[in-house]
């Protein structure tokens, strides 16, 4: 798998060119921060319509498969529930990324914009979210780019990691 990067930001967002974004929903966030947040702005609160009528709880296991066109440029959103925060852990982020990994795989979407659960609260570190993500990829062949969601520090850190994490694999 290769890793790109984008800012979180509407703008970086709107020139990125995929079929589907996904973000992690919290049951305890009210309205849905990070990206899920910025989607629900330019949605005109669809998602927070759906959270407030039940329909998207932000449960842990949740899924929901949203059109993004013609407000985004992705033609699907897909929301994952990770729970709440005060559990939100390592236990939780790999429960989270193995669902996305084989979402994305039933879909047969090789290529997505993804903001790794937990991120946009901090409640898993960049270089442990990244470890993770490649650790669970390694026997999975059927994803190509995935483009995370991160700031510029982290998008940083992440690149040394995996700079480092490729020359002791040479090794």
């Amino acid at each position: 798998m290769d890793l790109r990067f984008i800012s979180p930001h509407l703008r970086r967002l709107d020139c990125a060119s995929t079929e589907v974004l996904v973000a992690a929903i919290l049951e305890d966030e009210r309205p849905p921060h990070g990206v899920a947040g910025l989607v629900d702005w330019r949605l005109s609160g669809r998602i927070s319509r759906l959270m407030l009528s039940g329909f998207m709880t932000g449960q842990l296991g949740e899924v929901l498969l949203l059109p993004g066109k013609p407000q985004l440029p992705f033609d699907k959103l897909l929301l994952f529930g990770a729970g709440l925060r005060s559990d939100f852990g390592e236990r939780v982020y790999r429960t989270v990324l193995l669902k996305i990994l084989s979402t994305l795989e039933g879909m047969r979407a090789r290529t997505a914009v993804v903001e790794l659960p937990g991120r946009h609260f901090s409640g898993i570190t960049p270089e442990q979210a990244s470890a993770i993500l490649m650790e669970l990829v390694l026997d999975r062949p059927d994803h190509d780019v995935w483009t995370l969601v991160e700031t510029a520090e982290a998008q940083r850190s992440i690149s040394q990691q995996l700079v480092h994490e490729r020359r002791r694999i040479r090794r």
